[in-house]
């Protein structure tokens, strides 16, 4: 698919650890953000559709740190959605400081309900996905 968004984030001195770089695991957050911003610049609203009963867990996070972030730090956070299957979500995250790229991850989401089960992702969601961002 390859439709792509970016996001910029400060790293502020809560996203640090005592290295004085981020956190490995603020990332994931960074990540999750960058997700949230794809879909809403799609106009997809994520609680309007938490609330329909339609929830996005992670089932499979695979991740690749190179260089760390730091603060004070302006990283972009490219998010694509590469596979889509009936249930799932494949997305892919760079996030970079200028050219320099400090974290490769690919995410796999299921659509489940609110008793933990696999359900089929919205069409509305899917149409949204496969076409550029509307801002």
């Amino acid at each position: 698919m390859n439709i792509n968004n970016s996001l910029k984030i400060k790293i502020y001195y809560e996203d640090t650890d005592a290295g004085g770089v981020v956190y490995y695991a603020n990332y994931l957050k960074f990540m999750e953000r960058s997700r949230t911003e794809y879909l809403a610049d799609r106009k997809i609203d994520v609680s309007a559709y938490h609330n329909k009963g339609f929830i996005f867990a992670v089932v499979d996070a695979e991740i690749h740190y190179k260089h760390p972030a730091k603060l004070g730090d302006i990283v972009e956070i490219t998010t694509d959605i590469i596979e889509t299957t009936k249930v799932t979500l494949k997305i892919r995250h760079h996030i970079k400081k200028n050219e320099t790229t400090l974290v490769e991850s690919v995410i796999r989401l299921a659509c489940i309900n609110p008793e933990g089960k696999p359900q089929k992702i919205p069409e509305e969601i899917i149409k949204a996905i496969t076409v550029p961002a509307i801002k």
